[in-house]
């Protein structure tokens, strides 16, 4: 064991006992450099994050501009800024008109953090509804709503006040009731493995949220940013969420998330106490500027409009017999097997053979794949067929 290694493993926090140890030294574009020289390509996206590719040009020139003016300043909502008043101008042109408020904040879970409170705030109300099988993040309020127990168990006691219903059942929907402050839901359900529901459901979420007074939260942290092939998953389905909340790709690779509103909800955070939800790091400029640019990539470049042909391509190249079943939604995949054990088999040989697949955290029996957008067709092709010989090789 080299002493990189023996410091990685003994000084910085493990998160499982089975850590992947590349030791990478550069990325650029779809690929990951490690310090042997070795290429990887980056199949998962980092896990969603780098879906305009790593260190974009237009994303890394902005972030150099920002540098070159001011780096933090001052705690969130005090002080003018204009990356984030760019960056907030860019999202309301994107974004329907109800949503048009936006809390910056510094992940996915506090994102969702800030839209459990504001539900409350809002409403005055204290039950949460939340899904079996979903994942909303670590801190304890996010953790609270996500349903996977095996997760849950050595941290609880949780939030109180919280009810799981059947995703896409909906006959699950006259739980929400007039006690229910917020419904936290992903549009597409990410670590359960990419469940997708039908339109006519989460319509009838909405309906349900109306006729309730309940808030409806869309959780679009893996799915969001051009994954499904719109900028956001639930312009597919005909609904407008209450509070929307982004993070993951939405910082073109530096750390920040968003929970977005309307000005009248948002505003109740400034009263009855002010300073109702505070921040240090929320807004900051470096991150918002390249969170601006990262859109400006998406929209100048047009990737939305290639994102289902090359789903459709990559599902075309990963045909197998002993392939359980593929789910996918634009460029997000969750590829089902027989077993946990052939799924790791798969995985650790696809990333010896030079390309990064990962597992679900709910889901062990399938393997994700969310390459970049910007992925071309040659890299689609020699990325699937190092797969399909892991594939091969597993069984």
């Amino acid at each position: 064991m080299n002493s990189d290694t023996s410091l990685f493993l003994n000084h910085i926090a493990q998160t499982s006992p089975f850590p992947v140890l590349l030791s990478i030294e550069r990325a650029e574009g779809v690929y990951l450099y490690g310090t042997d020289g070795k290429k990887y390509i980056d199949f998962i996206s980092g896990i969603g994050v780098s879906n305009i590719g790593h260190r974009h040009p237009h994303v890394v020139n902005a972030i150099k501009e920002q540098l070159d003016k001011h780096l933090h300043i001052m705690v969130f909502g005090e002080y003018i800024q204009s990356a984030p008043n760019q960056l907030t101008q860019k999202l309301i042109d994107l974004l329907p008109s109800s949503l048009n408020c936006c809390y910056y904040v510094n992940s996915g879970t506090e994102a969702n953090e800030g839209a459990l409170k504001l539900a409350k705030r809002a409403t005055g109300r204290t039950e949460i509804v939340s899904f079996k099988k979903s994942y909303h993040g670590s801190t304890h309020g996010s953790l609270s709503v996500s349903g996977n127990e095996v997760k849950k168990n050595a941290f609880r006691p949780l939030l109180p006040d919280v009810r799981f219903i059947e995703f896409n059942n909906p006959d699950d929907l006259d739980q929400i009731s007039t006690q229910t402050a917020g419904v936290i839901v992903e549009t597409i359900q990410g670590d359960a493995g990419v469940r997708i529901p039908s339109r006519s459901y989460l319509k009838a979420l909405r309906r349900r949220c109306d006729e309730t007074g309940a808030l409806l939260i869309l959780d679009e942290i893996q799915c969001g940013m051009g994954r499904t092939g719109t900028l956001f998953a639930f312009e597919q389905f005909d609904i407008v969420p209450d509070i929307l909340t982004t993070a993951k790709a939405f910082g073109g690779g530096l750390p920040i998330g968003c929970f977005i509103s309307s000005k009248e909800l948002m505003s109740t955070f400034t009263h009855r106490p002010a300073l109702g939800h505070i921040t240090t790091f929320g807004g900051n400029p470096v991150c918002c500027a390249s969170a601006l640019a990262t859109l400006e990539v998406i929209e100048k470049e047009k990737l939305l409009t290639e994102v289902e042909r090359k789903g459709k391509q990559i599902e075309s190249l990963l045909q197998h017999p002993s392939i359980k079943e593929i789910r996918r939604v634009g460029l997000m995949f969750a590829i089902d097997f027989d077993s946990e054990e052939r799924v790791n088999r798969i995985v650790q040989q696809a990333i010896s053979d030079g390309v990064i697949c990962y597992w679900f955290l709910s889901h062990p029996y399938s393997f994700r794949i969310a390459p970049p957008l910007t992925i071309s067709d040659d890299e689609i092709k020699e990325a699937c067929r190092v797969i399909m010989n892991a594939i091969e090789a597993s069984a």
